[in-house]
């Protein structure tokens, strides 16, 4: 397992067709990848939450075109897609007294899993993490 901290970008759009491609298309015009998202679907703007290479300059391009930003560190996890892998992660996590306020992920090619997770204390979940 890999352990990293990244930084989340939150942002409030609109909740209409378009809205969300324009962002993407900002970004991608600047080179800027992202790298995971989440999108929550509210009735009438969508919190979008995502992680991008250059999480400084995406503040300035989404900000710029009008967008509420907010920037949250989040610990980043690679590790094996196996079953079992996550619930070794939480119950790491519940033993430090860590809670997991959300996570989202993704598998790559069937074989590796990345996580991001937003924890009310990312030193004591690293440090808990780190221990493994």
């Amino acid at each position: 397992m890999r352990m990293k901290t990244a930084t989340e970008l939150s942002l409030f759009l609109e909740n209409k067709p378009g809205v969300l491609a324009a962002a993407c298309r900002d970004l991608a015009r600047r080179k800027i990848n992202v790298e995971a998202i989440s999108v929550v679907d509210h009735i009438d703007h969508a919190l979008v939450r995502m992680v991008v290479s250059d999480p400084r300059k995406a503040i300035h391009i989404l900000e710029s075109s009008g967008a509420l930003v907010i920037a949250t560190d989040l610990i980043r996890i690679d590790l094996g897609n196996r079953a079992g892998a996550l619930a070794g992660v939480a119950q790491r996590l519940a033993r430090a007294r860590v809670n997991i306020q959300y996570l989202y992920g993704s598998v790559a090619n069937g074989t590796s899993a990345s996580l991001y997770l937003r924890v009310d204390s990312v030193p004591r979940a690293r440090r808990a993490l780190a221990r493994a």
